[in-house]
This record gives C-alpha cells, structure tokens and sequence, in this order.
C-alpha cells in the first residue's frame, strides 16, 4: 500500500509540468548536476524581502530527481527564506535516516514519501540533488 502511494507520487510529480518552466527575472539561479547518472536541473528562484514569491526548474534526468525537483518547489514556494532552509535540511536529515518521526517529517508534505530512499543508496544522490542545490544557492 505505501509503495503504491510512493509510486504514484513519483509518477505524479514526474509529470507535473507547471514549475518546469523558466522564470523571469529570478533573484537567485543554481545548477545542479549529477555526472554519476546524468541528472542536471537548473533551479530558479523569485524572492522578494524573505519569502519565496515562486520558483521554477528545467533540466532532465531520472524519475525520482525530478520528482524529488517538484516536490522542493511546490514545498517551498511561498515560504520564508528560513523556513525554507530549515526544511531543506529536514529533507536531507530524513534521507540519511537521522530523522525518521513520521510526525515531524509531515511538515514535507509529499516529499516525507522518499523517506524510504535511503535503503537505496544508489538513488539517494537523485533525490537529494534539488535540496542540495537549493542549499548552495541560499548560502
């Protein structure tokens, strides 16, 4: 049943099309490359006084980094800059298995589903590529 739902919303956020797209104007721009498997995504972000007023990305590579992209976005649009950094190193603290309370990981929404990510260690640096490159571009 998990591993349905898991599924879907890899699937689902796969798919999605409307933050891949480019933004005008962007206050801050990132690219994040995994030449291990050929993952590139290029991160854009609108941010006006502390809160992230929209984001974007383009680039190609496996389902799970660009779902894992999707969700980031849809996560952290409309959040304060702190807000939004804090939860980026929930994610990333929640792919290392350091942080594993189903209770604390709901503030990621849809993104608490790649919890399970770090039994895959070959898939950890897809999922884990967006986060990073969010966290290089807010340093």
């Amino acid at each position: 049943m998990l591993e349905d739902i898991y599924t879907e919303l890899i699937a689902e956020h796969n798919q999605a099309k409307e933050n891949r797209r480019t933004l005008e104007n962007p206050t801050l721009t990132e690219r994040g490359h995994n030449p291990s498997c050929g993952d590139d995504i290029t991160l854009e972000f609108k941010i006006e006084g502390d809160k992230i007023i929209d984001a974007a990305f383009v680039g190609q590579g496996c389902a799970i980094s660009q779902a894992s992209t999707d969700m980031m976005i849809e996560l952290l649009r409309g959040k304060k800059l702190d807000d939004a950094k804090r939860l980026a190193e929930l994610f990333l603290a929640m792919i290392k298995g350091e942080v594993t309370d189903d209770s604390e990981l709901e503030e990621l929404e849809d993104a608490a589903a790649l919890k399970n990510i770090c039994n895959m260690p070959a898939r950890v640096k897809c999922a884990t590529l967006a986060w990073h490159t969010f966290k290089t571009m807010t340093k």
